[in-house]
């Protein structure tokens, strides 16, 4: 690892330390990986409460007459379709389909924001801006952005009283603008872990404040400060995408499980041409989920195989504590990918047995449709 004081800090830095954290190299920032255990963590959001420091993801801001246009021509989801106070999730494509990065667009009444994930931020703006017509700015805001996330069944209630009302009675994947903890905020409903939750973007410097507000008001609700390494078994409990690991610049939406997220008959867009074609043709290999038996877990880049004879390979891997048992994703050939079907995984001189499962793998979760 490269020393630390090469590394950026989120506003939370001091937060973290003294909570016990450690401390890790993530995107080029100094993040926690852990406070008190992935585990403990983990169990955490999914019956109370935790609370993210995610602050090292990007935030691009988007004005101009031709904004909307534009992006639809950029992503694969709808931003045409958007309404005011309104996210999406969406894929954004190369032209040969593969995937430059997963992000969310967010519609307020005179701008757009993109959220990033953080170890693309730059590949992401470059991409923009090399297609950005006239009439339209791209601003990065990352640097002026600190963003929260307070996640599990009790989120509402810790912020009930430090945030407007009709923040609480939000739908899933709906935003608004207010005070939180007296501090003007973007708050989302929005979460990366499958628990009702909220997604917190405000100024840094007023990260004190709104950290120690909600530490304050989180106290009567078990919430539990939560670490990288809970937050990656929370996702994959949920079959949600890790830029990397999942998707990148050789898979395309559709091979991801992403087809939800391609609107073909919104018009052209980055990719639109070779999806159409793997729509037509079919898909050579897909990603699916499996489970294991025992406790030996998957692990990224692990050959997957059939028969003796190399399908496929892992994207994540992890033991899910809360279905007590290995879990993860893999790309396998199109005919290999039905529920059901076996196959084995390589963990070096050992073959694990797999089950091809459907996602979620967790299917409890506590957050709003």
């Amino acid at each position: 690892m490269e020393p630390t004081t090469a590394l950026r800090r989120t506003p939370f830095y001091e937060h973290h330390r003294a909570a016990g954290a450690k401390l890790v190299e993530f995107a080029g920032f100094e993040m926690p990986v852990r406070y008190t255990g992935d585990v403990r963590e983990h169990v955490a959001v999914r019956t109370t409460a935790g609370l993210f420091d995610i602050t090292h993801m990007g935030e691009f801001i988007v004005r101009g007459a031709g904004a909307t246009e534009w992006l639809d021509r950029m992503v694969t989801n709808h931003v045409g379709a958007l309404a005011i106070g309104q996210a999406l999730y969406s894929p954004m494509c190369r032209p040969d389909g593969g995937i430059v990065d997963d992000l969310l667009v967010y519609r307020y009444a005179d701008h757009y924001m993109l959220v990033v994930n953080a170890a693309n931020l730059a590949k992401d703006f470059a991409w923009l801006k090399e297609h950005v017509p006239a009439g339209v700015t791209l601003e990065d805001h990352s640097d002026n952005t600190a963003l929260l996330a307070v996640q599990g069944p009790n989120a509402a209630e810790i912020l009930r009283g430090h945030v407007p009302d009709a923040a609480l009675e939000l739908g899933y994947y709906r935003f608004t603008t207010g005070d939180l903890f007296g501090v003007p905020a973007t708050i989302s409903r929005t979460g990366y872990t499958g628990e009702d939750g909220f997604e917190l973007y405000f100024e840094p410097k007023h990260g004190d404040t709104v950290w120690n507000g909600l530490m304050a008001a989180g106290q009567a609700h078990a919430l539990e400060l939560i670490g990288l390494g809970a937050r990656d078994t929370l996702r994959l409990e949920m079959g949600y995408m890790l830029y990397g690991n999942d998707i990148d610049d050789t898979t395309t939406p559709l091979e991801a499980g992403l087809g939800w997220t391609v609107k073909l008959a919104k018009g052209d867009f980055h990719g639109r041409d070779v999806m159409v074609k793997q729509k037509a043709d079919g898909l050579t290999r897909k990603l699916v989920g499996f489970q294991l038996d025992g406790r030996r877990m998957p692990r990224h880049g692990m050959k997957i195989l059939s028969g003796g004879r190399v399908v496929g390979h892992v994207a994540s891997g992890t033991f899910s504590p809360s279905l007590e048992r290995p879990i993860g994703m893999g790309y396998v050939e199109a005919a290999l990918a039905a529920n059901g079907t076996t196959l084995e995984i390589e963990a070096g001189s050992t073959m694990l047995s797999a089950r091809v499962t459907a996602r979620p793998f967790y299917t409890r979760g506590s957050h709003k449709s």
